[in-house]
């Protein structure tokens, strides 16, 4: 028997396409969203601030993370001092190190010491966890990103990294989130909730499969050779 699903963890989609950020922001399953610069080049997006602003005239309760793209700590900071300003429920994302490992995060501790709304986002270790979280101290309401799925993707298990940085956030409080970024499936969600992180990024096309009904393992297998059986009827098999 179908069973409405209902999740704990907050739910925040993961994309830049201006139709499906406004159904998102419409659907009371997700509590917030987030972009990068390489989903807004998917979309085809050419003018970041233009995009920013437009978005932003609809989305103002929700939050959202919009990154930096400069690599310099300098292009780094004047972007993210002009993110923030496009609207109080702005997170600044910014990437734990810039394309030369250069860390980035006596330039974060500055900005949220300030007031500024951050996100560090491209990590991996539980080293980057801690010190970005170091960094985020008695700061502005901030996130920590960990990309579980891409770690995952080549053959990493994320979950004790992931279980790191659940500990990790969760002792300072309210004040930093942790996140599992780059969901591949479902069981990520229910991993993540297991683990005590506190967000977690979904890409708009596995937003249906979260507001699926949740099936058992015995229905899900009645309706697989069901599956099987209309393809083969509609194939024309025989023998």
């Amino acid at each position: 028997m179908n069973q409405k699903r209902v999740y704990k963890i907050k739910i925040f989609s993961d994309g830049a396409e201006k139709d499906s950020l406004l159904k998102m922001n419409a659907n009371p399953l997700i509590s917030g969203m987030t972009t990068n610069p390489s989903l807004m080049k998917k979309a085809g997006i050419t003018d970041y601030l233009a995009f920013s602003q437009d978005i932003l005239k609809s989305i103002h309760s929700k939050p959202l993370s919009l990154e930096v793209f400069a690599d310099d700590l300098a292009g780094m900071e004047t972007q993210a001092r002009r993110i923030a300003a496009l609207g109080k429920n702005v997170y600044v994302k910014i990437p734990v190190q810039n394309t030369q490992g250069e860390s980035t995060l006596g330039l974060v501790r500055r900005l949220n010491q300030e007031g500024v709304k951050i996100n560090v986002t491209a990590i991996y270790t539980v080293r980057q966890t801690v010190e970005s979280a170091k960094a985020l101290e008695n700061g502005a309401p901030s996130i920590v990103s960990v990309f579980a799925g891409r770690a995952a993707d080549l053959g990493h298990d994320p979950v004790p990294v992931m279980k790191a940085a659940a500990e990790v956030c969760s002792s300072y409080g309210d004040q930093i989130e942790s996140l599992w970024a780059s969901t591949r499936e479902v069981y990520n969600v229910l991993q993540a909730e297991q683990l005590g992180i506190k967000i977690i990024t979904v890409p708009f096309d596995l937003i249906t499969k979260l507001e699926a009904p949740f099936q058992t393992l015995e229905s899900l297998s009645l309706d697989t050779v069901r599956t099987f059986k209309k393809d083969s009827d509609a194939a024309g098999f025989s023998f």
